[in-house]
């Protein structure tokens, strides 16, 4: 498994397999995982044993797995990101 996984939900794509995936990660290793909304313009962040969070502000930083600490980036850096 990943250490960490991250997901684009595309238009058509069934959010509940996108989740499902994500949490067959988690339950097998993985530290983190992103589910990108581009529709909406949020990441959601799940962790193993957390409650899943939510980031939609434009300059909340997004928070990374510990083996990626230096990774900085925020919502709006990462959707500017996936335009390109």
């Amino acid at each position: 498994m990943p250490d960490w996984t991250i997901e684009i939900l595309s238009p058509g794509q069934s959010y509940t397999e996108v989740v499902k995936n994500i949490l067959h990660c988690l339950s097998h290793g993985t530290q983190m995982g992103w589910l990108i909304d581009p529709a909406e313009q949020l990441v959601f962040v799940y962790c193993p044993n957390q409650s899943t969070a939510f980031y939609e502000e434009m300059e909340a930083k997004l928070p990374v797995p510990d083996f990626a600490e230096a990774f900085d980036l925020t919502v709006k850096e990462l959707f500017a990101w996936l335009k390109e």
